[in-house]
């Protein structure tokens, strides 16, 4: 990961509308995890990652931010929701699965690269297996004459141990079969037998699902899928599949055979401890309210158990000892019922960059409705599309969807922009009934369309309230 923090702002930009300063802040965050790996090794186990706090409205962009900078590094990262934990002790999961989840999540990354380094020569093993399913080998051992003899010990001597003995009509014959499996194996490289059937034996174990749940068995679980594993049967199932799918399935298992699991695991712990990115969101809906009843018992705890885990510990896991203390942490919230200061003072220090995210206006439901490579609009002429019909917005219709949308979120709770989802279903949604049976093939959306179809619901605010 070797872009700049302006280049990374500008790769979100195609996706994210505005809030440049939570771009700005996670580009440099990412950026200097780059520069840490560049400095001297003394230096480097002390600087420590600079954990952020994204706090804003729902729908601002938030966590889309964390989603699409995951895709943009390729580094271990894993999104958590903080209502989902409990203390320990408490019926639930406890906050340490976070760190084996992003273990699991740098395994994949690790395995993906290690199996593009053995792709070639485990293509090149299916091959001699399917050519093996194709054109049997034949055997090339062939009986002792009886000219061969035994010493007095009744041991073959070392001159008649390696003798064989063919005709010259089975010399032939071989040689004629030898030349039939390179051509096979010709062919097999052009694609000239991808239609062609053989036989597959797949094996698998049947290993139960195990329902822990309880306090601090997370780790427990690992152990016992572990075992079952060992001990559970095999079963054969037999199947027909063209070369082609039966290729794609012996590569998968021959690339399995070709890694070295023990040094996967081991990168992949390296990988979580130095580039791994934790995203907590809704980490506002841990703050204890001051009646201490129901749900709110444990929120308390929650926070006190992510204390360490923020600070830097070690968490074991089924591939081995985990430290968090250079793992990136981005906590998210709304905090519309309370406020950052309402969590404990050691976990608020725990996240020293505060970024405040700004609630959408008209002009930002406008950018999101046509700047985004995957907007909204061109999602939905994308999906018509595959119907044969021509979807065209018109920009009075974008300047009036996106009244609609701030005035309804300013009316109503506001939930940001996933407010264009719903108007945009409910303006599209008798398009989509009808487009297989249109025979218009082309379809303008004006602000006229979208004034019949929308202002009706909004107007009516109990309705709206279902609706929109």
């Amino acid at each position: 990961m070797e872009l700049t923090p302006r280049q990374i702002v500008a790769e979100l930009d195609k996706h994210i509308v505005g809030q440049d300063d939570a771009k700005k802040s996670v580009a440099v965050a990412v950026r200097n995890r780059w520069r840490r790996q560049r400095v001297d090794e003394a230096m480097r186990k002390e600087i420590s990652p600079k954990n952020i706090m994204m706090i804003g409205p729902t729908g601002v962009g938030k966590t889309e931010i964390a989603r699409r900078l995951a895709t943009l590094t390729g580094a271990p990262f894993i999104k958590v929701e903080a209502t989902k934990y409990t203390e320990v002790g408490y019926y639930g999961r406890d906050v340490e699965s976070m760190v084996r989840e992003l273990v699991e999540n740098a395994l994949g990354i690790v395995r993906t690269a290690e199996r593009e380094n053995v792709k070639d020569e485990a293509v090149k093993r299916a091959n001699d297996r399917l050519i093996d399913m194709l054109l049997p080998p034949v055997s090339r051992k062939k009986s002792k004459s009886q000219n061969d003899e035994e010493d007095d010990n009744g041991e073959e001597t070392p001159e008649n141990k390696e003798v064989t003995m063919f005709s010259d009509e089975e010399l032939v014959s071989l040689t004629r079969h030898d030349r039939n499996r390179e051509k096979i194996r010709k062919m097999l490289e052009k694609g000239l037998m991808e239609d062609r059937t053989v036989s597959i034996v797949s094996e698998t174990r049947a290993i139960p699902m195990i329902m822990s749940n309880m306090p601090g068995m997370d780790a427990m679980e690992f152990d016992l899928q572990e075992m079952f594993e060992k001990i559970t049967p095999k079963s054969r199932t037999k199947r027909e599949l063209t070369v082609k799918e039966a290729r794609e399935f012996i590569v998968e298992q021959e690339c399995d055979q070709l890694l070295n699991k023990d040094k996967i695991q081991s990168s992949a712990v390296e990988l979580a401890e130095s580039l791994g990115i934790i995203f907590i969101d809704e980490i506002d809906k841990i703050v204890a309210s001051e009646k201490q009843h129901g749900a709110d018992v444990s929120r308390q705890g929650v926070q006190r158990d992510l204390l360490p885990i923020v600070e830097g510990t070690t968490i074991q896991t089924k591939y081995g000892y985990v430290k968090t203390d250079h793992v990136l942490f981005i906590a998210a919230g709304a905090f519309h019922r309370s406020n950052p200061s309402d969590l404990m003072p050691e976990l608020q220090g725990r996240f020293p960059i505060r970024v405040e995210l700004k609630d959408l206006t008209k002009e930002d439901f406008i950018r999101i409705l046509t700047e985004p490579d995957g907007s909204l609009t061109k999602q939905y002429q994308a999906l018509m599309h595959t119907e044969g019909i021509d979807l065209v917005f018109k920009p009075d219709a974008v300047d009036a969807l996106a009244g609609y949308a701030y005035s309804t979120n300013q009316k109503m709770q506001n939930i940001g922009a996933r407010r264009l989802y719903t108007i945009m279903e409910r303006l599209l949604e008798e398009l989509s009934f009808d487009a297989p049976d249109m025979h218009k093939k082309k379809v303008v959306v004006d602000a006229k369309y979208v004034k019949e179809r929308i202002e009706d619901v909004c107007k009516d605010e109990d309705l709206s309230k279902f609706i929109l």
